[in-house]
């Protein structure tokens, strides 16, 4: 019977998360936030700080590529962010989490549905930011890089996203957004998302390299730039892949492990 039973949920879990996928985007694409807040802010950033700088690194590094990687990172994290962060709150508040746990649509479909939304619109932004740099900044990547850049970011979305969904349960809901902003700008500003960490104060450089968003960006920068030019544009000397991975691996762990304990102490709740 335990067989059957998964055996016949396993199929069903496919065209349940595809249709939750594609409702999350249409709610998604319909709302002014996105196209003000997750796509215009990037590419007001990278308009105002990316553009007008065409100078280079030591090592040749065009300043508008190394800012395309930081607003890049700062358009996909804060995707992850705040897709989780504020959607699932506002299906917290409108009592939508309560009710899926009433009906046959499983748990994992509805957070695959957050997932895959997140990707689809992080890619929007991707595409959005690649297509101002190589028309009005006329950056000259290989076909092969901008895929890797992208594929990269990408994966920010998804190593980012257990932090949105522990801030939907731990804040309340009216509160979601407010908290993701107040944790999410300092970590880009610190991480040098906005400023080269060359350019920031000590105290900020020492404090960086205890960030899960600066790790990432230690992974992100040698796509396009050699490493001289990672260490000058972040003030850190070059360290080993995997040393970066394991930062990003732990973040992702203690978070998701945050979010799920806070998810299951307010299904208990709600039980009770």
């Amino acid at each position: 019977m335990t067989s059957t039973s998964t055996h016949a949920r396993g199929p069903r879990m496919l065209p349940l998360t595809a249709l939750s996928i594609w409702t999350e985007l249409r709610s998604s694409l319909r709302a002014p936030e996105f196209a003000v807040g997750a796509l215009g802010v990037p590419i007001l950033i990278y308009a105002m700080f990316g553009l007008p700088n065409s100078s280079s690194l030591p090592g040749g590094t065009p300043v508008d590529v190394a800012m395309l990687v930081s607003v890049c990172a700062y358009g996909t994290i804060s995707m992850a962010i705040f897709v989780f962060g504020e959607d699932v709150a506002k299906d917290r508040s409108r009592g939508w989490t309560r009710t899926l746990r009433a009906t046959p649509i499983p748990t994992p479909a509805y957070l695959a549905g957050k997932v895959g939304n997140a990707l689809l619109l992080s890619t929007v932004v991707i595409l959005a930011l690649f297509a101002l740099a190589g028309l009005a900044a006329g950056a000259d990547l290989e076909p092969a890089t901008w895929l890797r850049l992208g594929v990269t970011m990408l994966g920010a979305t998804v190593v980012f996203a257990p932090l949105g969904f522990a801030i939907a349960y731990l804040a309340r809901p009216r509160a979601a957004v407010m908290v993701a902003n107040l944790i999410f700008l300092p970590l880009a500003f610190a991480s040098g998302f906005f400023v080269p960490l060359s350019d920031l104060p000590e105290v900020v450089q020492n404090v960086a390299v205890y960030l899960p968003t600066f790790h990432f960006g230690q992974l992100a920068y040698p796509v396009v730039m050699p490493t001289s030019d990672v260490a000058f544009w972040t003030a850190t000397p070059s360290s080993p892949p995997w040393l970066h991975l394991a930062w990003l691996g732990g973040a992702f762990l203690v978070l998701g492990l945050l979010a799920a304990v806070a998810a299951r102490r307010e299904g208990a709740t709600a039980r009770g």
